[in-house]
């Protein structure tokens, strides 16, 4: 057994016929396999993004320009594309819902895996609290249901959503690939309707700061306002290394988990290009930089709302419920995962009937539902879990790194395309990343790592003495460390 783990007895309840020890604590922890093909993971992925397509992004042009937030939205693309292959080569070694966590337990340790699912809750929890917030304005905006405030529809978002999560995992994911597919179809009706008013000129209309460093006109903010973008660039795709938290859920996950990354990634890339090239020639930069809803802006500007702008207002509330309804799923299964290693409280990771991780969902969805509502400041949570995505975009491809120079024999499904290089550019593009949130938003920043803190206190003093051997993530590290030590002999 690995040190500083132990294998629970299970509160009273745990076991079914026949079960003890481990088997009747993993017995009340469990999901249900096979729920999910690659077709159903892709749109997952997609699902987790989609949101930033219709805002968001175009917050990147008042930081860079055009040209800054074009070359920060192709070095986060590469960033992302570098992360995915590393991500599948993993996911097909290590198919459990630990996703980031168990790979950097794998590669780094308990404290590393600790860092690594901490960074992944950030994102996760915070990311659809500040979705319900625009929801909430989108709904209030569009006048429906009479509703001249957002805030009852946070707690409708929360708790009907939670409820299809918690009614199953293939419902909830079916669910999920409609939305998006609706979410999809808008923005290419829309791409279509922009590039009829499309106008090249109009891409570097925003007024140069000649003080800046090589400022010009497709670079307004010049060499700096690259990395002040970057992560106005990361919307195009954040949230796509989500996939991998549905592997002990997913059909035949050693080939359809890297399939599902692949094909998710390249429907996000095509989207952000005609997205981000449409929009901001219709209307120009300097028209939706500021913009709260800038495909709307993109299509009326100041006149009066079309059928086709009516229609991408509709599409874009259906964009948020994807991401929204998406995220909650992640946040639930790498809280789950972390729980049942007795990283978190285990009771966190009990499932019910139809093995979907009941209070995995309904805590974070409190918690989330209770920041919303007592903060409405959707920006800045935003801003928080990105910078918990980025720390945890550096340690998962660390992770690959480690793995790949520490166990060059071990059994790779699926390997990566260019190896440790590609996870070392991700490695690289993830830490500059980091450093730009502090370019965007100090404060956030800050908050961030101050949740940081007070989890690593908890880990320190209390959970990583009390950690679950018999756990999926834990037995795979576990069985590494008696294998080096039989090789030692």
């Amino acid at each position: 057994m690995a040190r500083g783990t132990e294998t629970p007895a299970g509160p009273p309840g745990d076991a079914g016929p026949g079960a003890s020890g481990t088997d009747a604590y993993l017995h009340r922890r469990t999901l249900r396999r096979g729920s999910a093909g690659w077709f159903l993971l892709t749109g997952l992925g997609v699902a987790y993004v989609v949101s930033g397509d219709f805002s968001g992004w175009n917050i990147g042009l008042s930081k860079g320009g055009f040209g800054g937030l074009a070359a920060a939205m192709v070095l986060m693309g590469v960033m992302y594309a570098c992360l995915v292959f590393a991500l599948a080569e993993l996911s097909a070694i290590l198919p459990t819902a630990g996703g980031g966590y168990g790979f950097a337990r794998r590669a780094l340790g308990t404290w590393g895996g600790f860092l690594t699912g901490t960074a992944i809750l950030i994102e996760y929890i915070l990311a659809p609290a500040a979705i319900s917030i625009f929801i909430g304005d989108y709904v209030e905006s569009l006048g429906l249901f009479g509703l001249t405030s957002g805030r009852p529809v946070l707690l409708v978002c929360f708790a009907v959503f939670i409820g299809i999560h918690l009614w199953g995992v293939g419902e909830a994911l079916r669910f999920s690939l409609v939305v998006t597919a609706i979410a999809v179809a808008a923005l290419l009706v829309f791409a279509v309707g922009a590039f009829t008013e499309f106008d090249a000129g109009r891409l570097d209309d925003i007024p140069a700061d000649t003080t800046a460093f090589g400022s010009s006109s497709w670079l307004p903010f010049g060499l700096l306002g690259i990395w002040a973008a970057f992560p106005f660039g990361m919307w195009f795709f954040l949230g796509v290394e989500g996939v991998p938290l549905a592997a002990e859920e997913a059909k035949d996950p050693v080939r359809s988990m890297p399939r599902a990354l692949a094909v998710s990634l390249a429907v996000l890339v095509f989207l952000a290009l005609v997205t981000f090239v449409s929009a901001t020639g219709a209307q120009g930069a300097d028209a939706i930089k500021e913009a709260g809803n800038p495909l709307v802006v993109a299509l009326q500007g100041d006149g009066e709302p079309t059928a086709l702008s009516r229609f991408v207002n509709y599409a874009g509330l259906a964009g948020l419920v994807a991401s929204f309804f998406s995220l909650i799923f992640a946040g639930s299964r790498q809280l789950f995962a972390l729980s049942r290693a007795g990283y978190l409280p285990r009771f966190l990771s009990l499932t019910n009937r139809r093995k979907s991780p009941y209070l995995g969902l309904l805590v974070p969805g409190a918690i989330g539902f209770t920041l919303a509502a007592w903060s409405g400041d959707g920006g800045r949570m935003l801003n928080v879990a990105v910078f918990g995505a980025t720390i945890s975009y550096a340690l998962m491809a660390l992770s690959h790194l480690v793995l790949r120079r520490r166990e060059p024999e071990l059994p790779r499904p699926y390997r990566t395309p260019g190896g440790a290089l590609t996870s070392s550019v991700a490695f690289v593009l993830a830490c500059s990343a980091l450093v730009a949130t502090f370019l965007v938003d100090r404060e956030a920043a800050f908050i961030a790592l101050g949740v940081y803190a007070v989890a690593l206190a908890y880990f320190a003093f209390y959970s990583r003495h009390r950690l679950v051997a018999g756990a999926p993530e834990e037995e795979f590290a576990a069985l590494v460390a008696a294998e080096a030590e039989l090789a030692r002999d």
